[in-house]
């Protein structure tokens, strides 16, 4: 059974399909003749841009509880020495320690797993041929002279990949540029926090995991150039709002990062 034709998952890509091609519409009478040929990848940059924006109250959660564990990070440290031995006990502290304080540890994960039905549902809407039984129009939008629908793995399989492959380099350059920025940014937020509490295991994984951003660049390489579009506007967002939410909320006496 095809996942997209379940009625309520073909409801929800028909009603995005509708919106994304009314501004799509909006966008070209609006601009042109500026947006002519690129109104749809316009409405895209735009839902990414309100979605981010509606996503702001999720950020500072975000940042608050960034903060928190940096206060709690001594109070972690001296939990794991007195009770790293007993896996059991520990866990149970730290959470107790986390509900004091109103803190979650998951709270980094929220931005992320919001935005999931918004890309899954991009994804859908370039890729399916025809939505809730109506042709998919927006196939034939381009941008940079790419279809929305087509992938960089894609092109390159193709007779003349270029110019296009261009297009795709300019992204995922962006994309690259921004998650290395990111994690240098991160690095230098968790400068100063005890680590010798941890256990070697977890501090074998900090390294490789701070590199995570760059996973981006490779699924942007997978998915349409509608989501790519989508993922170099959202890493560019969640950057900046990072840096300003971290300046603007950082408690008082505490240096810039």
């Amino acid at each position: 059974m095809d996942f997209y034709s379940f009625a309520p998952i073909a409801a929800v890509v028909d009603g995005a399909y509708t919106v994304v091609t009314a501004l799509a519409e909006l966008l070209a009478a609006l601009l042109d003749p500026l947006a002519a040929g690129v109104s749809a990848a316009l409405a895209i940059i735009l839902i990414t841009v309100l979605v981010r924006a509606a996503l702001i109250p999720v950020g500072r959660s975000q940042v608050r509880a960034e903060f928190t564990r940096r206060r709690l990070a001594p109070k972690l440290h001296e939990l794991r020495k007195r009770h790293g031995k007993n896996p059991e006990l520990l866990q149970r502290k730290t959470m107790e320690l986390y509900a004091r304080e109103k803190a979650s540890p998951l709270a980094g994960c929220l931005p992320m797993l919001a935005q999931l039905p918004v890309i899954s549902t991009l994804y859908a809407l370039f890729i399916l041929t025809t939505v809730n039984g109506h042709p998919n129009h927006l196939l034939t939008e381009q941008f940079g002279g790419v279809p929305l629908g087509t992938s960089l793995v894609s092109l390159l399989g193709t007779a003349e990949p270029w110019p296009g492959v261009l297009v795709f380099a300019i992204a995922l350059t962006l994309i690259a540029v921004t998650a290395w920025l990111s994690r240098r940014v991160a690095l230098r937020f968790s400068e100063g926090q005890p680590t010798d509490g941890v256990s070697p295991a977890v501090q074998s994984l900090m390294g490789p995991l701070s590199w995570l951003p760059f996973l981006t660049v490779v699924f942007a390489a997978l998915v349409p150039l509608a989501a790519t579009l989508y993922l170099t506007v959202t890493t560019a967002w969640t950057l900046a709002e990072r840096v300003i939410l971290r300046r603007v909320m950082r408690p008082r006496g505490e240096s810039p990062s």
